[in-house]
């Protein structure tokens, strides 16, 4: 890893709150997903896996990107993305392949960090709306 001034150089996304819940929400959702039956693997895990993928992806682009439209787009993908993986886990439970237990706790840990994507939605358009204020 690079440093600078001994220090590891980290991009600016990963010290966002909810990049860092994304991220470990990920790894819960691919840990269950090695669990799956063999006939799942491509088709319930590799959904799973891809869209607990994409919610951490976004929240990184929607970070990197310049533009606070673009933010905000790619941050509602990052939304989207988050409940599609609440749907299934939900499956996975229906299929009896995940505890009631694991699949509650897993959507509402869900439930908050779509919270926390919708407070920097908010946060963000208000930047934006503020930003428009000045310049006229």
């Amino acid at each position: 890893m690079k440093k600078y001034n001994n220090k590891p150089i980290k991009p600016g996304f990963e010290k966002l709150r909810i990049w860092k819940k994304a991220y470990e929400l990920m790894l819960g959702v691919h840990e269950v997903c090695k669990t799956l039956p063999r006939d799942e693997r491509y088709r319930l895990r590799d959904q799973a896996e891809r869209s607990s993928s994409s919610v951490v992806d976004c929240i990184a682009e929607a970070h990197s990107t310049y533009y606070y439209n673009d933010k905000i787009k790619t941050l509602y993908d990052a939304r989207r993305e988050a409940g599609e993986t609440q749907s299934h886990l939900r499956k996975m439970e229906g299929k009896n392949y995940i505890t009631s237990e694991k699949a509650d706790e897993l959507i509402s840990e869900y439930e908050g960090l779509i919270r926390g994507i919708n407070a920097l939605i908010n946060d963000i358009k208000r930047q934006r709306d503020e930003r428009k204020k000045i310049k006229q």
